[in-house]
């Protein structure tokens, strides 16, 4: 199970009523532009990247405070980022996309 459904199973099996949002995710930060090259680089994809203004309430920083999902579902995530892609990438590459689009 990678860690993101055992974040999501742990905060479904809570008995008290969580309010506000808690973040699971990566505490690392990384920019859109270091995401979408690494991306390119694990696909070996030939795609140019499209640079437009951001909107006005676009965030700044893309770091999540892990406080709450440690705190509340004693959760931190195991998986980084790189063997996340790349097992993503691994399962995008295995499955015909048209056939599941179809189902």
């Amino acid at each position: 199970m990678s860690d993101l459904i055992d974040g999501f199973v742990k905060m479904m099996d809570q008995e008290m009523d969580l309010v506000g949002p808690i973040n699971l995710g990566n505490p690392i930060e990384v920019t859109m532009l270091e995401l979408a090259e690494i991306i390119l680089q694990k696909t070996k994809s030939s795609s140019k990247l499209d640079f437009r203004p951001l909107p006005e309430d676009d965030p700044r920083q893309r770091r999540p405070d892990m406080s709450r999902a440690s705190d509340l579902l004693n959760w931190r995530p195991t998986i980084d980022l790189a063997v996340g892609l790349d097992l993503t990438v691994n399962y995008f590459s295995n499955i015909d996309l048209q056939e599941t689009l179809h189902q």
